[in-house]
């Protein structure tokens, strides 16, 4: 196991170069079933979540390459429709495969996903839509068996906006027979990226970006050859970490409309925020004003992915903030962590509220979940002090060669074999 040892208290400056997003690449990768001719992707980040994709793709007979920072799939000898529980109990993007398995071979046979436990996430909304397009689903003892004679166009009504569900019945929807219209789709970017790959294939997908989408089945999908959005995560996670530790940095890639909350809310804290031509710079003196409220909502809402990074910000900033949860119940169990570096914080079922200290100090942290573990980072750059922060796989799962990319900006930190 890895852990990062921190010295903080590091101004950040310089410019960051961001990743293809995580949570378009892997969508991309269970799309790449859907045609018998090669995919590649361009520009994927090696992290444990895409290899882990991977190596669930590799065991549907599929030929998954790496090279040079692409990776083509060559799927025409797949012929597996079961996932095994391992694979599937490590990344909860495996819930993808059910639409791509139901197009490709009729049939799925899949266990629960996992991923961070970070709440139940239960995945009801991807069955009820499924079973719209008529597939059969059986579900017993931690497994889940969908098969279907034909995939039939049907009006689909979404009661939340899933991210997921609505990749879900993309992949499943894209060759059913007829038309299917999804109101209350999901309109995340990345639901835009996945819209633009399957057209890019030779689908007939339109509306991606708004809650109504239209997909018209086709009967074949062809190769491509595609270059997927860059990560606003990834995006909002460096600028968080400058506005905490002062400094300039620039990061390139995303445009603004994409993080547009989180920037509102960086202003908000006394940061200087400037975007043209899909680049961001911040600037910070690291002296912050919290936000008085920040509430995750559905995109274009503020990202759940970002809430654990602004709370590791307004710990460290002058004021009170209430940071409320709205996507995921357990998403504050990084909170102890911070405690422990002098945060004062208090949690409530889905809301925290939190009162700033004049600066953190080195602790030694375990990091339970991907943001949260990057949430624990940030706060380490800003303390006083030395700091570790223990079980780097939950980070890894998101973020490429992180600690050099901040190291590159003048963070102190380096990682180690535990």
């Amino acid at each position: 196991m890895d852990k990062f040892i921190i010295d903080g208290g590091q101004r950040l400056l310089g410019t960051i170069r961001l990743q293809s997003a995580k949570n378009s690449v892997l969508p991309l990768l269970a799309a790449s079933v859907l045609t018998e001719k090669q995919v590649t992707i361009r520009e994927v980040p090696k992290i444990a979540d895409v290899l882990c994709m991977a190596q669930i793709l590799r065991e549907l007979g599929a030929r998954v390459e790496f090279s040079g920072g692409d990776v083509t799939i060559d799927s025409s000898n797949a012929s597996n429709h079961e996932i095994s529980s391992a694979l599937t109990k490590e990344l909860r993007s495996s819930v993808f495969m059910l639409g791509s398995l139901l197009t490709r071979f009729r049939r799925a046979l899949i266990a629960y996903p996992g991923g961070c436990d970070i709440g139940l996430r239960p995945i009801d909304l991807h069955l009820s839509a499924l079973k719209r397009l008529g597939v059969k689903i059986r579900e017993r003892d931690g497994f889940i068996f969908c098969e279907c004679d034909r995939l039939r166009g049907a009006e689909i009504a979404l009661d939340f906006p899933s991210v997921g569900a609505t990749e879900n019945i993309l992949l499943a929807a894209v060759k059913a027979e007829g038309r299917t219209i999804l109101q209350g789709a999901a309109k995340e970017p990345e639901i835009v990226d996945l819209q633009g790959f399957l057209n890019a294939m030779g689908a007939k997908v339109r509306g991606a970006g708004t809650d109504v989408i239209e997909i018209e089945g086709v009967k074949t999908l062809g190769g491509v050859t595609y270059k997927p959005l860059k990560d606003r995560i990834e995006a909002g996670t460096f600028l968080i970490a400058c506005a905490i530790c002062g400094g300039e940095t620039e990061v390139v890639g995303v445009p603004a409309e994409n993080i547009r909350l989180l920037l509102h809310k960086l202003r908000e804290n006394g940061c200087k925020i400037h975007s043209k031509n899909g680049k961001i710079t911040i600037e910070s003196t690291g002296k912050l004003k919290c936000n008085r409220r920040i509430e995750t909502m559905p995109f274009p809402g503020f990202p759940t992915d970002l809430q654990a990074q602004a709370t590791a910000l307004n710990c460290g900033a002058s004021g009170g903030s209430l940071i409320v949860e709205n996507l995921f119940e357990t998403r504050f169990k990084f909170v102890p962590e911070l405690k422990k570096m002098g945060a004062d914080i208090e949690v409530k079922g889905r809301t925290a509220f939190v009162r700033g200290v004049p600066r953190l100090h080195g602790a030694t942290l375990v990091s339970c979940d991907l943001r949260g573990g990057a949430a624990l980072v940030l706060a380490a750059l800003g303390a006083e002090g030395v700091s570790e922060v223990l079980d780097l796989s939950h980070i890894d799962r998101g973020y490429f060669d992180f600690e050099s990319k901040l190291s590159k900006l003048g963070a102190h930190l380096k990682r180690v074999r535990c």
